[in-house]
């Protein structure tokens, strides 16, 4: 049987290939991506396990936009190490002035987000879910140790 092992990469299509560059580029040097390979239509960066790649609409994309709820792309989360990691990403997309469509908060049970949107008004995410189910386990873990 044939089994995923993992997503290799994501690319998309932007109606202002500078400008999303620019963009990109800042937010993945903030999240410790560095640039992959670069040509004159597409740019991608990589952290070692995610890639991510951006590349020009055609002028019928461009021309029509992109818009939440279309068919196809919804948003796209990055995991995170931490809490703290969502809080410091929204910390750093407010200095830069991205629009926030949902701030840094518990989202589901153990589920914590800040939700942004890129200069075509694609929606990201930046997540971290079960950090505080982990320490739980953890301290009920040493609790049992120092009881022996």
């Amino acid at each position: 049987m044939v089994r995923v092992v993992g997503i290799d990469h994501l690319v998309i299509r932007v109606s202002d290939f500078d400008k999303s560059k620019a963009f990109y580029d800042k937010l993945f040097k903030f999240l410790g991506f560095e640039v992959l390979d670069e040509y004159a239509d597409a740019i991608g960066w990589t952290n070692g396990k995610t890639r991510y790649w951006i590349g020009p609409a055609d002028a019928e994309g461009r021309a029509r936009g992109y818009r939440i709820g279309d068919i196809g792309f919804h948003h796209y989360a990055f995991e995170l190490r931490s809490r703290k990691d969502v809080d410091d990403l929204e910390a750093f997309l407010k200095r830069e002035g991205v629009r926030i469509v949902d701030p840094a908060d518990e989202y589901y049970d153990d589920y914590y987000a800040v939700f942004f949107l890129d200069p075509d008004g694609l929606k990201l995410e930046g997540m971290k879910w079960g950090e505080r189910q982990a320490k739980a386990e953890a301290a009920k873990k040493k609790a049992k140790k120092s009881k022996k």
